[in-house]
């Protein structure tokens, strides 16, 4: 059992989606969902053969979300998400000061509200989450431990995190979230954020100028 990894950077900001398949059993998951993804997702799930499960969503901020209501209605995808970003997911017209001329939000129904330490299975594999706020009240990482890979969000990047002057945004908050639920995963582990290139966390611990280890 495998499963692949696509890259998918999306929207006016290039924001990336994080598309998992596991042909051998024929389902997907995609993380975030940034505008116009679904015209990326679905050749691969037809070339792969696989169906979109689930969706999950590392934060509430527009530009993981503008997709999202779009891949629900086209492939009954489940979607996953944190709490504390509710307001932002449900009535995402509380984010209007900050989209681009045009721009428009659909609200999602969440069908599972994750939270710290939650574990369950996807993909034929173990999923642990972590809550890990600063960046945005709600922002989760998903961790697959026998595959050694964490989707942060916007909560870490490679030599850089997540910026905390949005509304419900703390540097402090954000600096205890990445020591106590990034920098505590294996060093190994491949991080991969919403922007950006992927690193690991033994690199961000060793060389990461706004929170080192």
């Amino acid at each position: 059992m495998s499963v692949n990894l696509h890259i998918l950077p999306s929207g006016p900001i290039q924001t990336i989606g994080y598309l998992l398949t596991e042909p051998a059993l024929g389902q997907a998951v995609l993380i975030d969902a940034p505008g116009d993804i679904l015209d990326k997702v679905q050749p691969i799930l037809t070339k792969e053969g696989c169906r979109l499960a689930e969706l999950w969503l590392t934060h509430g901020h527009w530009d993981h979300t503008q997709d999202a209501a779009k891949v629900v209605r086209t492939t009954g995808a489940k979607v996953r998400a944190h709490r504390d970003d509710q307001r932002m997911i449900e009535t995402p017209e509380i984010m209007a000061r900050y989209l681009m001329p045009g721009m428009s939000l659909e609200p999602v129904k969440v069908d599972h509200w994750m939270a710290q330490g939650d574990r369950f299975e996807a993909l034929g594999e173990p999923v642990e989450v972590r809550h890990v706020p600063g960046h945005c009240p709600g922002n989760i990482l998903f961790y697959f431990p026998r595959l050694r890979a964490a989707f942060v969000g916007d909560a870490l990047f490679n030599g850089s995190v997540g910026r905390t002057d949005l509304p419900g945004g703390s540097f402090e908050t954000l600096e205890r979230s990445i020591r106590e639920q990034i920098y505590t995963l294996p060093d190994d582990t491949p991080v991969y954020p919403g922007h950006g290139q992927a690193t690991t966390v033994g690199d961000e611990k060793a060389g990461n100028p706004y929170v080192p280890a």
